[in-house]
């Protein structure tokens, strides 16, 4: 039998009643402060996914980063607010101390087999095997998690260059290999360095307040991915007064659209 691996260690949840669980941070995805917060979106995300009431699968997460977690052990409760026919509302929270310092929602769905198009254009981008992996050795523990291989837009610490803007285009997955899930996808789609590290040499604090990811897959894309990696592409709108936004696309390795993700961003001169 092999070893879990971190991130299923970092993201188990012991229930203890419908909706209520306890976990514990994890040092192996520590982040500049306190833990990454696409595992801690994860976490929040399988305390949906492991209630006994749970109809489908998910389609849309908000996280909404209150305070820094601290690192040690937390409570998470997740409740279904609404069922209707097809779709599930969720509210979801992270407490230590007795004080919410995550809160979130989540919509679960029955998806149908319908119409379907994908407007966004798949990156023109060389293959994975045709870019080296980004050396990650000075970035936060969490990286050590991802074999990254940056196309463009890689922060200026770690690949000093004139980026005129904050794109980055990236090929990503699990380290060592994971089988793509929803939960590592949650992960994956905040495991951007942060755009302002792009456009500046400057280290500034950040942190991000609210993240939303919307998933455009099921389990059988999933599955058709497996292990490969996946493809994302992020960039920042506007950097204004303190705040920054992101959004990005994760794609398949063969070119389907997983997810799309957007958060916003607080930095400290």
């Amino acid at each position: 039998m092999s070893p879990k691996h971190n991130f299923d260690i970092a993201t188990e949840l012991t229930k203890h009643s419908p909706g209520v669980y306890s976990g514990q941070t994890s040092e192996a995805y520590a982040n500049m402060v306190g833990p990454f917060g696409g595992v801690i979106a994860s976490t929040l995300l399988r305390a949906v996914l492991d209630h006994d009431e749970r109809i489908g699968n998910p389609i849309s997460l908000t996280i909404n980063y209150a305070a820094p977690v601290a690192n040690g052990n937390f409570n998470l409760f997740a409740s279904p607010t609404r069922t209707n026919r097809s779709t599930q509302h969720w509210y979801i929270e992270l407490t230590q101390n007795k004080e919410v310092v995550i809160s979130g929602t989540a919509v679960t769905a029955k998806r149908r087999d319908t119409w379907s198009s994908t407007e966004s254009l798949y990156p023109d981008v060389p293959s994975p095997e045709q870019i080296k992996p980004t050396p990650l050795d000075s970035a936060p523990p969490w990286a050590q998690n991802y074999e990254i291989r940056m196309i463009k837009g890689a922060p200026l610490a770690l690949t000093p260059n004139d980026n005129p803007d904050s794109i980055t285009l990236q090929w990503i997955r699990d380290y060592p290999d994971r089988n793509l899930d929803f939960l590592s996808l949650a992960a994956i789609c905040d495991a951007f360095f942060p755009r302002i590290y792009v456009r500046r040499q400057e280290f500034v604090p950040i942190g991000t307040i609210s993240l939303t990811i919307y998933f455009h897959a099921n389990e059988q894309n999933l599955a058709t991915n497996g292990n490969h990696s996946v493809l994302g592409h992020t960039r920042a709108l506007k950097f204004f007064n303190g705040y920054f936004d992101q959004t990005g696309e994760i794609w398949s390795h063969d070119g389907t659209l997983l997810a799309t993700t957007s958060q916003l961003v607080y930095y400290k001169e």
